[in-house]
């Protein structure tokens, strides 16, 4: 799958989140947003990204993000993550990883020198009119946060 490009209008979707309500990315029309793609919840580093957002949750409200993690888990492990860690923003249950796919956040990864396929951890920053704005494909799990708002603000 190839990714999207800054330019690219982001495809739409209908997934179930957390809570097992349909969401789609039309929901979300007139407002930016950062559509973050993880591997698997619970995991550290999808744990530690995850948290980072939550701790920085006010100050990317302020700036005018809304904010829409992404996983491969069911809508009962999305829901179990985001009780565990208080995560006040929007995860997405792709079991079917159309929405993944879609956004070419799926593909051949490599661990210990073996290929496998997986989510490709990812984060578009989608503008209000709902084209790609900026894509992240090298994420700092620890400080995401900052590395979003560096990306869209040159902020250091």
């Amino acid at each position: 799958m190839a990714y999207l490009n800054i330019g690219d209008k982001a495809p739409d979707f209908i997934a179930t989140n957390q809570d097992g309500k349909q969401i789609s990315l039309a929901d979300y029309a007139g407002s930016k947003i950062i559509l973050y793609f993880y591997p698997k919840a619970n995991t550290p580093g999808c744990t530690a990204e995850s948290c980072n957002l939550r701790d920085n949750y006010r100050d990317l409200l302020d700036k005018g993000f809304g904010i829409i993690g992404v996983s491969a888990d069911s809508q009962e492990k999305q829901k179990k993550f985001a009780e565990k860690y208080n995560l006040p923003f929007t995860l997405l249950a792709d079991e079917n990883r159309e929405v993944i796919k879609a956004f070419g956040a799926w593909g051949i990864k490599k661990l210990y020198g073996k290929e496998y396929e997986g989510i490709l951890r990812t984060t578009y920053v989608i503008s209000k009119k709902g084209e790609i704005e900026k894509v992240i494909k090298k994420v700092k799990t620890k400080d995401h946060a900052a590395q979003i708002l560096e990306a869209m603000y040159n902020i250091e």
